[in-house]
């Protein structure tokens, strides 16, 4: 029987807001290393950690109590200038912190939190007396080591695709909430490695708390542990948190699309009977057109309900980079910005892991030690950087630090050295390609296995999530400058502007954003250069791409009409058939029936089934005049 038998809802109210309360802590007390004097920071976090004993109190749990009695007493101390803040006594609050997160993670099991460690209890207690701290006490700083590299890769496994065939029923169901056929499922790989290095287990300073129901997320494993790095409960969030002015948004939308749907039905009755002037059918076409814009207006706000600001997200690392750098014995500092884009929260929660080793990775190979750069006439503090920006459809997220860089000519070596690639693909790789290598399981230019690193295990996970989210992952680096991590999401969820064109009988979207104009083609103006299909357009050679060759149809007759098209860095002219329109559509996402080159589905006004393509993903797939195999349109 659970420990908080009737108690649930509370319990989980609690951990939800003592969540976000330790998040602004763990924030705060990085910025009171920096900023030890800083009275108002220090007040901010005796508030906070009162909050959280009060919530803890009322829930009886006793050692939690007991723990942030004595970690507000020493924040007591500290605001009222009896201690004063050394490295020594950081660590000291730091493993309190982290074991109280700790404690969380049990909470969420519904279970009382076992006792902290007693080296951290004698060690605040030797705080507020003033006393000489015992060595080991503060171990709780450090970053945890990752989880184990079976778990990670485990977790980095991607599902089998279910075939690039489209099973049109499954798709329909999907599309209109009806249960998806057997057949449409995709079969879930559970294969692993044959050999895998087993991960030492590290010291545990308390008795671990009982196994969850569900399997943690290997980055979220990595966060927590004896780091005291923040880390989300063990059971994935189900609420959200929605602004009231949002709400009233939607309430007010709902009041008029029920007062407008109320006077179409009273033009209706008057049609039934009779009246078909034009003065009842224009008032019918005024009404239409009212209702047309409340529902695009009700769409949108709806939307918004389910975005989040990054910065939610963003506010974990600080904590992890600080642990992370002072177990290293690096001197790293993370900024944040764009913390105030906003996305999708289910995108939110499945971003945590990635950004997890790529924060971890940028403090550990990205930068220096202080000796190296000071060698190379680089200040002791190193950068680096994490933001956040919208662009048109896409959120990019980058990762940065100004530390040493990779050599692509490394990565390569090292990719043979561990069998990755043979030396003649090696050879035939330019830098742009070699530094792509990394993100390949099993690669790691370690030598050596530590704690933190050196399996090679990490990157591939990055990838693989990213490419879950129909994202992608970019790198540039300079060797001696610094490298650059870019993730590109698209906004999925959001409803998006697309042209509606037509190959056959099926209906595909693009997105809007891409497309620049529309125009006839002739096929006396097509031309071949260097083999490949080209049209002059005001001067300009732009590529022929066949929508039909890139989704592998046969093209029953030619093309009659181009989209001349911006993607990336390139522009081209997609053949299609016709046109049916502009449209604004919500992309429903295919999890387990997705073929590629395919963003999500949709339904037109008639009920037929609209393929949102994912131009990107196409181009980069099919070559532009090789015939495809992406998929085959059922009879």
């Amino acid at each position: 029987m659970s420990d908080f038998a009737g108690m649930e809802e509370l319990l989980q109210d609690f951990l939800l807001e003592a969540g976000e309360l330790l998040g602004q802590v763990d924030n705060k007390l990085v910025d009171l290393e920096k900023r030890p004097n800083d009275k108002d920071l220090l007040n901010d976090i005796f508030r906070g950690f009162h909050t959280i004993k009060g919530g803890a109190g009322f829930l009886n749990v006793e050692n939690l109590v007991s723990l942030c009695h004595r970690t507000e007493n020493l924040f007591d101390k500290l605001r009222n200038g009896e201690l004063n803040l050394s490295p020594e006594l950081m660590d000291v609050i730091m493993a309190a912190t982290g074991t109280v997160r700790e404690m969380f993670n049990e909470l969420s099991s519904h279970v009382q939190p076992q006792p902290a460690d007693p080296a951290i209890i004698a060690n605040l207690e030797a705080a507020l007396a003033g006393q000489a701290l015992t060595a080991g006490g503060g171990q709780g700083t450090a970053a945890p080591a990752p989880a184990s590299p079976a778990a990670e890769v485990a977790a980095a496994a991607p599902a089998e695709p279910a075939g690039d065939d489209i099973n049109w029923d499954a798709l329909h169901a999907v599309l209109t909430g009806g249960p998806v056929p057997q057949q449409a499922a995709a079969p879930t790989s559970t294969s692993a490695p044959a050999t895998v290095p087993a991960e030492a287990p590290a010291p545990a300073s308390r008795p671990a708390p009982p196994a969850p129901a569900a399997v943690e997320p290997a980055g979220r494993a990595a966060m927590g542990g004896g780091g005291g790095a923040p880390q989300q409960s063990l059971q994935k969030e189900t609420t959200i948190r929605v602004d009231t002015v949002r709400l009233d948004q939607v309430l007010n939308l709902s009041g008029e699309i029920g007062l407008t749907k109320n006077r179409i039905s009273n033009i209706k009755s008057q049609i039934m009977h009779g009246r078909t002037d034009g003065e009842t059918l224009k008032t019918l076409d005024m009404a239409v057109n009212q209702l047309d814009l409340l529902v695009s207006d009700l769409q949108n706000a709806v939307m918004k309900t389910r975005m989040q600001p990054i910065g939610r997200l963003f506010q974990k690392y600080p904590r992890l980079a600080r642990d992370l750098a002072r177990q290293l014995g690096k001197d790293v500092e993370l900024i944040l910005s764009g913390e105030e884009t906003e996305l999708d929260k289910t995108m939110i929660e499945d971003l945590n892991d990635p950004l997890v080793h790529l924060v971890r990775n940028a403090v550990d190979h990205g930068i220096e030690s202080v000796e190296e750069r000071s060698a190379s006439g680089k200040s002791a503090k190193a950068i680096v950087s994490l933001s956040a920006s919208q662009m048109g459809d896409h959120i990019y997220i980058e990762i940065s630090d100004d530390g040493k860089g990779m050599r692509p000519d490394m990565i390569r070596s090292k990719a043979v050295e561990k069998g990755i690639i043979d030396a003649d693909t090696a050879n035939t790789l330019d830098d742009r390609q070699s530094l792509q290598l990394i993100f390949l399981p099993g690669f790691s230019t370690k030598d050596q296995i530590s704690s933190v690193s050196g399996r090679g295990v990490g990157m591939d996970v990055v990838k693989t999530n990213i490419t879950r989210l129909n994202g992608k992952i970019d790198v540039i680096s300079v060797p001696g400058q610094g490298s650059t991590f870019t993730i590109s999401l698209p906004l999925t969820l959001a409803i998006l502007p697309v042209l509606v064109v037509r190959l056959n009988e099926q209906s595909f979207a693009v997105p809007l954003s891409m497309v620049r104009e529309i125009i006839p083609m002739k096929q006396n103006e097509i031309q071949r250069v260097s083999g490949r299909a080209t049209m002059i357009v005001r001067e300009e050679v732009l590529p022929v791409r066949a929508l039909a060759t890139l989704v592998g149809w046969e093209q029953k007759h030619a093309p009659a009409y181009g989209v001349l098209m911006q993607a990336a860095n390139m522009t081209f002219i997609l053949a299609v058939d016709g046109f049916v329109g502009r449209d604004d559509v919500v992309i429903k996402p295919l999890a387990d029936i997705k073929p590629k080159g395919i963003a999500g589905a949709t339904l037109s006004g008639d009920g037929s089934i609209v393929l949102v393509l994912d131009m990107e993903e196409l181009l980069t797939t099919i070559p532009s005049d090789t015939p495809g195999s992406l998929f085959t349109k059922a009879n």
